[in-house]
């Protein structure tokens, strides 16, 4: 089977789906690789480090498409809502297609991927469990993320962070608050304990708290108790709006003495949780940052921009999208390593084997055969489950 890899089209993408030093590996899994010339340029994988590796440049994009099996993207269309679209006539039937496809984000772009007989499986979906940990994308990503929101608050923050000593005094540490425990939250609260900052955070999860002491943080805890707070994949649950405010409230005063806060509080799904307010934001002192990574899905704080970085009462408040690709290098390594051990789990012995009692295959199929086959997607459309053919005609 040949897995082929266009080169990347959302505007200020750099990332690759597949960098060199997976292509033996899939080779020994029977898949052949195909890349589109200058795929990997800006992440630092030349055409050269493809071709050295066993894998072939194509110079057509078209051909990329028409000539392989399996096409892995970082963003497809559906996650690539400026220039995807593009890619669409170029699918066709019984092709297999795998990369963020955003399924939660609308239905139309799905419903158009599965009318071409696409079979695609989104990453986005990948079940948090032991046997699937090789293959979590949105781990992954979300790890850089944290990272790289700690190094453009520390960058943007007109003092430094660590306490120091000096002939000039004593210059105290910068003061670290993050919102949302997650993977991301737990990476900015690691990254800003090694810049030297004082770190707390803040998720109603309550198996948050010993993850975050165990970096070295400090847990903020409230007087509320949130009702079902995660789901069976460990995801935070959406709560009522009287739980908000009452968790507005409370943390009021921990975001008016930091100076730094990373909001990453997000729901699968959902609008992102209101938690910092424009009067929380006016209490902060001149010159605090708040770097929002909720800000695709509306943000966590009530003045982001999403997609901007503004000033308000004089706190620098950023909602820049797709941090991951700002480190690409790295970034398309984890989601290489990902994706490659994903299309190992699904090929064997050089063929597509879509098991339906995987878990693993079973909550990543979106479409197949012209329909839309994800059970938690037909759920969280309203759609009516699908009937087994064996069951067709009785």
């Amino acid at each position: 089977m040949i897995v082929g890899v266009p080169r990347e089209s959302y505007p200020g993408e750099r990332r690759v789906a597949l960098v060199p030093s997976v292509v033996p590996t899939l080779a020994k899994g029977g898949l052949e690789v195909i890349v589109e010339a200058g795929a990997g340029t800006e992440a630092g994988f030349p055409d050269a480090s493809y071709t050295a590796k066993g894998a072939k440049i194509v110079a057509d994009r078209a051909e990329v498409f028409r000539t392989a099996d399996i096409v892995a993207q970082v963003l497809c269309y559906g996650s690539n809502d400026k220039t995807g679209e593009a890619d669409l006539p170029l699918l066709r039937k019984d092709q297999v297609l795998v990369g963020f496809l955003r399924p939660l984000g609308g239905l139309s772009t799905i419903q158009q991927i599965a009318q071409r007989g696409v079979t695609a499986l989104s990453v986005e979906l990948m079940p948090r469990t032991t046997r699937a940990q090789s293959m979590d994308v949105l781990s992954s990503m979300a790890t850089i993320c944290g990272y790289k929101a700690l190094v453009i608050a520390a960058d943007t923050l007109p003092r430094i962070f660590p306490m120091l000593t000096t002939a000039a005094g004593t210059i105290t540490p910068a003061r670290v608050f993050v919102i949302g425990a997650g993977v991301a939250g737990l990476q900015a609260v690691a990254t800003a304990r090694r810049l030297g900052a004082v770190a707390s955070a803040y998720d109603m999860r309550p198996a948050a708290k010993e993850q975050v002491h165990s970096l070295g943080g400090r847990f903020v805890e409230l007087p509320i108790e949130a009702k079902d707070a995660e789901d069976a994949r460990g995801y935070a649950r959406a709560q009522d709006e009287d739980f908000y405010r009452r968790q507005r409230e409370l943390l009021g005063k921990v975001v008016a003495e930091s100076d730094v806060v990373i909001a990453a509080a997000v729901v699968p799904g959902k609008k992102s949780p209101l938690l910092v307010t424009a009067d929380m934001v006016k209490s902060m002192a001149p010159g605090s940052v708040i770097v929002d990574l909720a800000s695709e899905r509306g943000g966590n704080c009530e003045l982001t921009q999403p997609g901007e970085k503004i000033t308000a009462h004089g706190v620098a408040i950023i909602g820049w999208y797709n941090l991951a690709s700002t480190v690409p290098h790295h970034a398309s390594q984890m989601y290489a390593r990902n994706v490659s051990a994903f299309l190992l789990h699904m090929v064997k012995e050089g063929k597509l084997r879509l098991d339906l009692g995987d878990e693993i295959i079973r909550d990543t199929l979106l479409t197949t055969g012209g329909e839309i086959v994800n059970p938690r997607l037909r759920e969280f459309y309203a759609r009516p489950p699908l009937v087994p053919a064996s069951q067709e005609k009785k």
